[in-house]
């Protein structure tokens, strides 16, 4: 579709398709060693730009065209009188092909050379990770496992190569070990790995290299994901017309908050009215009404005792936001039918996940947008966390092929799967650790569906804001202490640019 092309949804590779890549741009008449060294040579101009005072380096290569990577940065280096310690992961007589040329043109630029072996002291006020490249498919083990968790404990700046090692290039899930980077160069085609999952922890600052390759022009390699970026924003949120009322913005219904939770209803409710929705209401339970006014007069609450005392109120609503403070008992049993009833498009979070799994056969449908976290994706799939976090993309084309809609699946690098493929955010933070973040992001979902935004964009455009909203709440107060409640009143300035652009664009 159009919104392909757009810059804000840049295109991510799988590790087989990036080497596909490399293959066709050398069959091209790209000799593979000077592509070898087009790539030695923008990781080194990115290493002196980043730590332009460097005067030593540790470069650690391993036995492939990672390690050959490696070998020629050390000899770029080494010419512009930095002193290189060169450690081998494997015996330059084993080397073969590029690898092999590589580390005769480091031995041929006087850097010396060092096998490794366990203690070895690592000299360089600076490390460069050339130890393993994208074809890595099992544990790492041995000798490259002693020198990962080395570089890991030296405490020193470290630039990956292509991709920290240990890491898996199509998952994001570390294997084992990995490199701890500070910066990442990744080359030729930007890989999906690294952008979730374990990938946050790992990458660091992160920079892609194209080498001249135009990864787009070969239309037969799909690309296995999409990026998102806050263009997004603008583009699909344009400046209201001036003579729009309530009624043209939609009307949400957010059915949760059971007795004793009615804290993650209100929070979703709230989010869903600063994104801009013409008219909320929040059917919880009667104990909750009280706090509720108090909170936020101006969602329409309705004290509801059951399904029963729902009314016309799915009807009259554009959309209906379940699960957040829904519960798993009668009450949250009872609004879930009503509202799988209701013929509306459905935001499906927390307890109407875990009802779906265990009460409900719920069935494919083509209008709903399902929202877990990993533990919630599990109990769907009927697996464990564990394997959900091993393959995240995988997860959450399976969650998508087998419900339908589209499915956001939280945490680092929350991902966005729907009928147009997979979309991967590369914002929020660590303080989005914290209760409440996820009825945030329900309510921001059913307003832009209110607001007439069709499903998959806006569950691309929700998990967007939901992030940059936590980044620009982080950066005005830090991420320990970060609430959910922190992030509507900086969402409504993302989804408003041209009133607070220097805000909006603090994040970026």
């Amino acid at each position: 579709m159009a919104e392909h092309k757009a810059p804000w949804l840049r295109p991510l590779y799988r590790a087989e398709q990036v080497r596909e890549l490399d293959r066709r741009t050398i069959a091209a008449g790209f000799e593979g060693f000077a592509l070898m060294q087009c790539a030695a040579a923008a990781a080194w101009q990115d290493l002196r730009a980043r730590w332009p005072a460097v005067q030593s380096l540790t470069v650690l290569c391993g036995g492939g065209n990672n390690g050959g990577d490696g070998h020629v940065l050390a000899a770029l280096a080494a010419a512009e009188g930095v002193a290189v310690q060169r450690i081998l992961l494997k015996p330059v007589e084993e080397l073969s092909g590029d690898a092999r040329l590589a580390a005769d043109m480091a031995a041929a630029a006087g850097v010396g050379s060092t096998a490794w072996r366990p203690g070895l002291s690592l000299k360089g006020e600076l490390i460069v990770d050339a130890l393993l490249g994208t074809g890595l498919g099992g544990e790492v083990r041995g000798d490259i496992r002693e020198a990962i968790e080395a570089v890991n404990a030296s405490g020193l700046p470290v630039l990956a190569i292509d991709i920290p090692s240990g890491l898996h290039a199509d998952t994001g899930a570390v294997l084992g070990v990995a490199i701890r980077a500070t910066r990442t160069v990744t080359f030729i085609g930007d890989k999906l790995g690294l952008y979730t999952g374990a990938a946050s922890a790992h990458v660091g600052e992160l920079a892609f290299r194209a080498l001249e390759v135009n990864a787009e022009a070969e239309g037969d390699l799909v690309p296995a994901a999409r990026l998102l970026d806050a263009g997004l924003i603008a583009a699909w949120l344009p400046p209201r017309p001036r003579d729009v009322h309530k009624g043209d913005c939609g009307h949400a219904l957010v059915l949760g908050g059971a007795p004793g939770f009615g804290g993650a209803a209100l929070l979703a409710a709230e989010a869903c009215a600063r994104l801009g929705a013409g008219k909320v209401s929040l059917a919880t339970a009667p104990e909750h009404v009280t706090a509720s006014l108090v909170r936020r007069p101006e969602v329409m609450v309705h004290g509801v005792r059951g399904a029963g005392d729902l009314g016309m109120l799915p009807g009259h609503a554009d959309v209906l936001v379940v699960g957040p403070g829904l519960g798993q008992g009668s009450w949250g049993q009872g609004m879930l039918q009503a509202a799988l009833s209701a013929s509306r498009p459905l935001i499906m979070d927390a307890d109407a996940l875990n009802l779906l799994a265990s009460h409900f056969s719920g069935g494919r449908r083509d209008d709903w947008i399902l929202t877990p976290h990993p533990g919630e994706a599990a109990r769907l799939l009927g697996c464990s966390a564990r394997e959900v976090e091993a393959d995240r993309p995988a997860a959450a084309l399976a969650l998508q092929r087998r419900f339908g809609g589209v499915v956001v699946l939280k945490g680092a690098g929350s991902l966005v799967a729907g009928p147009e493929g997979l979309a991967v955010c590369p914002y929020g933070n660590p303080g989005m650790a914290s209760g409440g973040m996820g009825d945030a992001l329900s309510g921001i979902l059913g307003a832009l569906l209110a607001q007439g935004i069709s499903l998959e964009p806006a569950a691309r455009l929700g998990v967007l804001v939901h992030a940059l909203a936590a980044d620009m709440a982080a950066s005005r107060g830090g991420e320990r202490g970060l609430l959910a409640g922190d992030l509507a009143s900086c969402a409504r300035i993302l989804v408003n640019p041209t009133m607070g652009e220097d805000d909006a664009t603090a994040t970026r």
